[in-house]
């Protein structure tokens, strides 16, 4: 395992979809940097005017473009080369901003919401036209997603709104955006819209305060199948036939499996027919097993909270903080996480009741395989983009905003992976994140960042028998030759250059190995 020298960055520091570049957006530019090189191959020169009041900074779907949002306008930038720049600028009510914007479909639409639900204004880059549909249901930040979705392949857009009181589904076509085809569903509150990843069907569910229902469309608005969960769908007076409720729903990659979790301790798996129904219960109490495993989180109490974190393996029955059977509260709150991993083969779960424990599902068999309890709220769980199996795991509180966790089936328990004495001053100096880049290698890595200074990581073995095919080219201490950018400057100076502007090292000086080599170990799991 090797870490990079620390670069330079900011609360806008992303890596691109494609896990080649990472754009960090400074106060007076926008700076992208080759993952497999180290250098950085673009540096987008902004006007005075981008400089502050940034709201949204966003990498296009395919890696070439990235988005500024200032207030009301939105500049659109080729990266990592090409001279496209791009002003739209979409007048708001006096005194506010955008509720959300993104990219669209392609890497040349982008929407706007405006705020409280007035209008949702797609702009084409190409043709310079504009759509504007009225009353998008959900258009915040943390919401935006659920009420929109574009269809894999065809790219038609599916859109939630509301009007007079009834909730309306209507489809977009792909090029104009113009209405094909709009319908009401049969609910009262629908709380999220979703193309399956196959675009076999588009999924509409119902808000938790009207009982458990998920409806499976064609694209045409035809109801192929209403699943109402435990409880046959009846009248609406009929209370006693109402279930606690969707709390989130989540698709496996290769459209095969739909988990349904709701307000209970269980979560539904739908197969792609939609005829079979597997359930997967959280019991209060865990008991280890041959092919179920139970890790627990320990610290030496002398060592101080600098310590590393290590797991010890459960032996006996054990209860997760929260779901203990000798607790008082019977309140449940149900399961508000599931998450596949690429291979679609396992699910990673998490109840409300219980948030510093995760559960893992081996989804074919519909066994528990792992239980991982920490000592604070899990606040980020992620799978790596296209490795199987490979789990991503942060915790809240100040002395995990250096950790970083990394799980998979074979390993000896959760690894704590500490990135601060790989910083300046051996310290993070904000808030922290960290996220799995989409590399094509076979061995992983990673971004950590403290919004002053970012870190790549790569997982891949640095002994003598490493795999050198299987590593980036910084991580095998291979030379790569940066490209020259040959852009015809813009007005925003678009140019190269092959050094950061606080971090003028060459780029074999921005590898430091780690002391004690990480591996997975390959054991039998027990």
């Amino acid at each position: 395992m090797q870490f990079t020298k620390s670069f330079k960055s900011s609360p806008h520091s992303l890596p691109s979809p494609d896990g080649k570049y990472v754009a960090t957006l400074l106060p007076t530019s926008i700076v992208v940097r080759s993952v497999a090189s180290l250098g950085i191959i673009r540096t987008i020169k902004l006007a005075s005017d981008v400089s502050g009041g940034v709201t949204s900074f966003s990498w296009s779907p395919s890696s070439t473009r990235v988005l500024v949002a200032v207030a009301d306008r939105f500049h659109i930038f080729s990266a990592p080369n090409g001279d496209f720049h791009a002003l739209v600028q979409i007048p708001q009510p006096l005194a506010t901003k955008p509720a959300f914007v993104m990219f669209g479909a392609t890497d040349s639409e982008v929407c706007v919401f405006s705020p409280v639900g007035i209008k949702l204004t797609i702009v084409n880059l190409m043709s310079s036209k504009t759509v504007e549909i009225s009353s998008p249901k959900l258009f915040s930040a943390m919401s935006a997603s659920k009420g929109c979705s574009f269809r894999p392949g065809s790219h038609h857009l599916a859109l939630l709104t509301r009007t007079a009181g009834k909730d309306m589904v209507s489809i977009h076509s792909a090029g104009t955006r113009e209405v094909q085809r709009s319908w009401y569903p049969d609910t009262v509150d629908a709380q999220g819209l979703a193309w399956t990843p196959d675009g076999r069907w588009l999924v509409v569910w119902e808000s938790p305060a009207h009982g458990t229902r998920v409806l499976f469309c064609t694209h045409d608005g035809h109801v192929f199948k209403d699943w109402c969960g435990d409880h046959p769908q009846s009248a609406l007076d009929d209370m006693g036939q109402y279930g606690p409720g969707v709390k989130t729903l989540a698709f496996s990659p290769n459209g095969r499996y739909t988990a349904v979790a709701n307000g209970s301790n269980r979560i539904s798996i739908l197969n792609d027919r939609l005829v079979g129904e597997v359930r997967l219960h959280h019991t209060q109490t865990v008991e280890p097993k041959e092919t179920l495993q139970i890790w627990r989180e320990q610290r030496d109490p002398c060592a101080g909270q600098r310590a590393v974190p290590s797991f010890i393996k459960a032996t006996q029955a054990v209860s997760p903080p929260g779901l203990s059977p000798n607790s008082v509260s019977d309140a449940r709150h149900g399961c508000n996480l599931a998450k596949f991993d690429p291979s679609s083969s396992l699910l990673a779960s998490q109840l409300e009741d219980a948030p510093d424990t995760l559960w893992i599902w081996d989804v074919p068999t519909s066994e528990l395989r792992a239980v991982l309890m920490y000592h604070a709220n899990i606040t980020k769980v992620e799978w790596h983009p296209s490795q199987p199996e490979l789990l991503l795991v942060r915790c809240e509180g100040e002395e995990y905003s250096s950790l970083v966790f990394l799980w998979d089936p074979l390993s000896n328990g959760p690894r704590a992976i500490e990135f601060s004495r790989h910083l300046p001053s051996s310290k993070v100096t904000g808030r922290t994140d960290a996220t799995w880049l989409k590399t094509t290698t076979r061995s992983a890595a990673l971004l950590f960042t403290d919004h002053a200074k970012y870190i790549l990581l790569s997982l891949a073995d640095t002994g003598a028998d490493a795999d050198a095919e299987a590593a980036l080219p910084w991580a095998t201490q291979v030379t790569v030759n940066l490209p020259v950018n040959v852009d015809t400057p813009t007005d925003f100076n678009n140019s190269y250059t092959g050094l950061d502007d606080d971090n003028s090292t060459d780029v074999d000086d921005g590898i430091t190995e780690l002391d004690d080599t990480f591996h997975f170990r390959k054991t039998t799991v027990r």
